[in-house]
């Protein structure tokens, strides 16, 4: 009897076993899948404005994102853009962009025409990524590297915040609330109509002639006061310099001499260098002080590299 049970308590037991088995807690990696938006890849949120921290205006953008996605990372590239300043505000996010993967969300609010005649817009590069910015030209410098997909005017008042819009805070209105129903999954084609054509920058380059580089100083790499220009590192290069050679240089048009170095601890603490930066930019800078505050010299300005070997006085 005994044995003739013993194939029928197996079977019971492999039936409990696979039960027990179907009912476990899923992995920490299922749980994080299952609370992704239907979209998956538009979970992420950049946050850039020229509002500072010395108000509310940031908070309540990420809670107007937060209420609509709360399941979306909202992570910052700074909200201490030069206000109004829509050339610096592209370049941070043509730098920063390059490190996301498709399907990043930026929201990008450096908006002086805030209220007047100008669009609100959702681009979306060629690399998959969705930008929520004014039609203002902020966006140039990432369509240049990666390319136009398409674009729409954000017109849907279901995409705008469900309250009246104010003439004066779209950040909180209309970019925060689209941005994150991008990050919630909703469809970017019901946004609004194409964009068949973008404000675009023009912003300054340096120039290159048979006596040397002439350029701008674009900005500072706050907080350490290094002077930013638009010469970049390739061109410099052709100019015949080697690393520890002295340049004779002119910055606002007064001549100064500096060492190029590779990094500032080639040059003695308070002293000056010329240097590339991490973005590939001429920078001049002083080791461990603030080349801005100890000169006076702040953007915009002028910046002249002659060629290796050419008197600077003949330019």
């Amino acid at each position: 009897m005994i044995s003739r049970l013993r194939p029928f308590v197996l079977l019971l037991l492999a039936l409990a076993l696979i039960g027990a088995a179907c009912s476990k807690t899923p992995s920490s990696k299922d749980a994080a899948s299952s609370s992704l938006s239907p979209s998956g890849a538009r979970s992420t949120i950049v946050f850039m404005t020229d509002f500072g921290t010395a108000n509310d205006a940031v908070a309540i953008c990420k809670a107007v994102m937060v209420g609509i996605a709360p399941a979306a990372r909202i992570m910052d590239i700074t909200h201490q853009v030069t206000p109004y300043s829509i050339e610096e505000a592209a370049r941070f996010l043509e730098s920063v962009s390059a490190y996301y993967p498709g399907g990043t969300v930026f929201v990008a609010v450096v908006d002086p025409g805030v209220g007047t005649s100008r669009k609100a817009i959702i681009v979306k590069s060629k690399k998959g990524q969705f930008f929520v910015l004014p039609d203002n030209g902020l966006i140039t410098p990432v369509m240049d590297r990666d390319g136009l997909d398409s674009a729409r005017e954000i017109t849907n008042p279901n995409w705008m915040i469900q309250s009246a819009i104010s003439s004066t805070f779209h950040g909180r209105d209309i970019f925060s609330p689209a941005a994150a129903h991008l990050a919630a999954g909703w469809d970017f084609n019901l946004v609004g109509p194409e964009v068949p054509q973008l404000v675009r920058l023009t912003p300054k380059t340096s120039t290159t002639t048979d006596k040397g580089i002439a350029g701008d100083i674009i900005a500072l790499d706050d907080p350490f006061g290094s002077l930013v220009t638009d010469i970049s590192g390739d061109e410099f290069k052709n100019l015949g310099y080697n690393l520890g050679d002295k340049l004779r240089i002119e910055i606002n048009k007064k001549s100064v001499t500096l060492p190029y170095v590779k990094t500032f601890m080639d040059v003695p603490v308070g002293d000056s260098l010329l240097f590339i930066d991490s973005r590939g930019r001429v920078s001049i800078a002083v080791n461990q002080g603030n080349y801005s505050k100890k000169f006076n010299v702040e953007p915009p300005g002028t910046i002249f590299i002659p060629r290796k070997g050419a008197p600077l006085k003949e330019r």
